[in-house]
């Protein structure tokens, strides 16, 4: 059994401008869509938000129509409050999360995966260097989130148990496993590199494991208001991947710095990587997650892809 040494929970804007020539112009038309309110997405300093911020800085959102405001978080928990108030129309987040605010009422649905690897990394001065070692030790992660789904599944595929210890602030959790006061903690790139640099020891990566449950979700009313949106939202976004996978570092470092990122997202980028374009989860994917979130009875409810999902975006 774990134990949990610290349990945290989890206008229109503008105008419309009628302009013509001639003393009596025709009518213009626009839209409900275009008039609409910009589409508020949560990000959080990780990879998966790289994308978007590529799409917002180098006008790709614009290119397609579409006014996206990026609104940073560096707590799920606080992005999560944030939702339920009214205040994101979308959001990086995981299946798991998708599958509690449903149960809450808050239709949030799974539209696309995200890009991600999540390491297991061990403190410096901790000597933990193998699963064994790590056995009954504490591990920083926020729990019912991804990083305690892909610990568990760690955890479980090496036979070993170990003991939560909940930091939900991304800076907090840095620093506590770089002072060692938690044995290991779960972190996306490129924090994780960044740990790894400064002599953390990665003991193993979610894609190594084939575990996978990061979205991108939207609320159902933002679903309803601005499909074309949507739709020019992953377009940016794919065109973002793109640029990502063709462009060195370097020359677009300093944008995602502006958003909290560490400097070592350059190297981290300009290594081995390759970034995918939007595509659906799985339903593999999905049904594990359905089975661990209620085994740890974070739903009630059995729910099929289908009931929390829309992939129309991205066909």
């Amino acid at each position: 059994m774990k134990k949990y040494s610290v349990l945290l929970t989890v206008l229109i804007a503008l105008g419309l401008l009628l302009s013509g020539c001639g003393s009596k112009p025709a009518p213009v038309e626009t839209s409900q869509e275009e008039a609409a309110a910009p589409i508020k997405f949560a990000t959080l300093p990780a990879e998966s938000a790289i994308p978007l911020i590529i799409a917002k800085e180098k006008g790709f959102f614009e290119e397609e129509g579409v006014n996206v405001e990026l609104v940073p978080f560096s707590s799920p928990n606080d992005r999560n409050v944030a939702v339920q108030a009214g205040q994101i129309d979308g959001m990086i987040a995981d299946v798991m999360t998708s599958l509690t605010f449903h149960e809450a009422g808050f239709g949030m649905k799974i539209t696309s995966d995200i890009n991600e690897d999540f390491k297991l990394l061990t403190s410096p001065n901790s000597g933990i260097d193998t699963f064994d070692k790590l056995n009954n030790k504490d591990v920083s992660i926020i729990p019912t989130l991804i990083l305690e789904y892909i610990m568990d599944e760690m955890a479980e595929k090496n036979g070993i148990s170990y003991e939560i210890v909940a930091i939900p602030s991304i800076p907090a959790r840095f620093e506590a496993l770089m002072a060692d006061q938690v044995s290991a903690v779960v972190f996306t790139e490129p924090q994780a590199t960044l740990l790894a640099s400064r002599g953390a020891k990665v003991l193993a990566g979610s894609k190594e494991y084939g575990l996978k449950a990061g979205t991108l979700l939207f609320s159902e009313k933002i679903i309803a208001a601005q499909p074309k949106g949507l739709k020019g939202f992953y377009n940016a976004y794919n065109k973002a991947v793109d640029y990502i996978n063709e462009t060195d570092a370097s020359e677009y470092g300093q944008l995602l710095t502006s958003y909290g990122f560490p400097d070592a997202v350059v190297s981290y980028l300009n290594s081995d990587v390759t970034y995918e374009k939007a595509q659906r989860i799985t339903d593999e994917s999905f049904a594990d997650v359905l089975e661990w979130a209620k085994a740890k009875e974070m739903i009630k409810e059995t729910y099929e892809l289908k009931d929390v999902s829309d992939f129309s975006f991205i066909e």
